[in-house]
């Protein structure tokens, strides 16, 4: 017998340009295991790396992020820490989403989208695709009331003791608006 298998790819405009964010439920197969509600529009995005292998094409994503998520599973967590993970093939793939508390930043979960990239960018930049995926997943954010117009974006090591998201995507945020040195710890 045959199967015929079917991707749903959720594509979004903007700007006129295509954005596709992944579904958690076509590239894992299941809902998210995550149920606690995240209140919108939050006020910060936080770019993180996954630390994990780097992925460029469709199959490797998958493969990755899959394993990703097993992974996360199986040592105790409810799912996937991220919001959103972005390959470096460009897409934009679904962890908590924009309704759902993540496991992303501790003390910040509950008031913010962690973007996690699929790799590790100390020394390196994810690619130009990933880069604009996630510029364009921001701003698609904010359009949609996700995320708060006057929002703050901070890199995870300005959160917490971490090297995430490596230097060099550090020094690339930025130069993004909204990027904040000093994000004010008494939420």
């Amino acid at each position: 017998m045959k199967y015929l298998g079917v991707v749903v790819v959720v594509m979004f405009a903007v700007n006129g340009r295509a954005l596709e964010i992944v579904p958690i439920t076509e590239w894992a197969g299941s809902e998210s295991q995550r149920k606690q509600e995240l209140p919108n529009p939050v006020p910060l995005v936080v770019i993180q790396h996954t630390a994990s292998g780097e992925c460029s094409t469709d199959s490797t994503c998958l493969r990755g992020l899959k394993n990703m998520r097993a992974y996360v599973m199986k040592i105790g967590f409810d799912d996937v820490p991220y919001s959103f993970m972005i390959g470096g093939n460009g897409k934009v793939y679904e962890g908590a989403g924009w309704h759902r508390v993540g496991a992303h930043t501790r003390g910040y979960n509950d008031k913010a989208i962690g973007i996690g990239f699929v790799g590790t960018f100390i020394d390196k930049l994810p690619t130009p695709e990933a880069l604009k995926a996630a510029k364009e997943l921001i701003e698609y954010g904010v359009q949609n009331k996700h995320i708060a117009e006057d929002y703050k974006l901070v890199g995870h090591r300005q959160l917490s003791n971490t090297l995430s998201p490596g230097d060099a995507l550090q020094k690339e945020i930025e130069s993004w608006p909204h990027w904040k040195q000093v994000v004010r710890t008494d939420h």
